[in-house]
C-alpha cells in the first residue's frame, strides 16, 4: 500500500469514527436512524479497495458504538460487509454507481437482520422503516460521495480514481 493510499484511508477512517458525534443532523425513527453523511467514508474507500473498506466499516461501527450505542454500532458494522462488497464490484470493473446501486439492498437487508433479535418481527419496523429507510440513507449519501469524488476528480494531487 502506498504511503499516499494508506494516508487517505486512514483520515476516511477517523471521519467514520468522529462523524456520529460532529453532525448534528440525524433523523431518528426507531429502530432507523440515519446520520448525514456517514456513509461517505465508506463509499470513498470502495475506490481505494476491498481492505481500505473494511477498515473504514471497522472505524464507523466504533464511532456509532461509541455515540449511540450497541445497536446503532452493530447496524454500522455493516458497513464492513457493504464496502467491501462495493469495492470488490468496482475492482470487478463495475462503475461507482452501479456499485453503489447494488450494494443498496444488501446494505438495506443487513440492517433489518441486526435489528430483527432486538425488536422481533414487525413488519413495519423491521422491513419500511430500517430496510427502506437504509436505503433511501444509502442513496442519499452516495449523492454526497459522488460529488465529493468528482471534486477530487478534478484535483491534481488526489485523484481517487487512478
Amino acid at each position: 500500500m502506498t504511503t499516499k493510499k494508506l494516508t487517505i484511508s486512514a483520515l476516511l477512517t477517523a471521519l467514520a469514527i468522529v462523524i456520529p458525534f460532529i453532525v448534528l443532523f440525524k433523523v431518528i425513527i426507531p429502530p432507523f436512524s440515519a446520520t448525514l453523511g456517514s456513509h461517505v467514508p465508506m463509499f470513498i474507500s470502495m475506490l481505494l479497495g476491498p481492505k481500505v473498506a473494511i477498515m473504514v466499516g471497522l472505524g464507523s461501527a466504533l464511532g456509532f458504538l461509541l455515540n449511540l450505542g450497541p445497536i446503532v454500532g452493530l447496524r454500522a458494522l455493516m458497513h464492513v460487509f457493504v464496502g467491501m462488497a462495493g469495492a470488490l464490484l468496482i475492482r470487478k470493473g463495475s462503475s461507482f454507481g452501479k456499485a453503489v446501486a447494488i450494494t443498496a439492498p444488501l446494505h438495506g437487508f443487513l440492517e433489518m437482520l441486526v435489528v430483527v433479535p432486538f425488536l422481533g418481527f414487525n413488519i413495519y419496523n423491521i422491513l419500511i422503516i430500517t430496510g427502506v429507510g437504509t436505503m433511501l440513507h444509502h442513496f442519499i449519501d452516495a449523492i454526497i460521495s459522488y460529488a465529493i469524488v468528482g471534486i477530487l476528480g478534478k484535483s491534481k494531487t488526489v485523484n481517487l480514481l487512478k
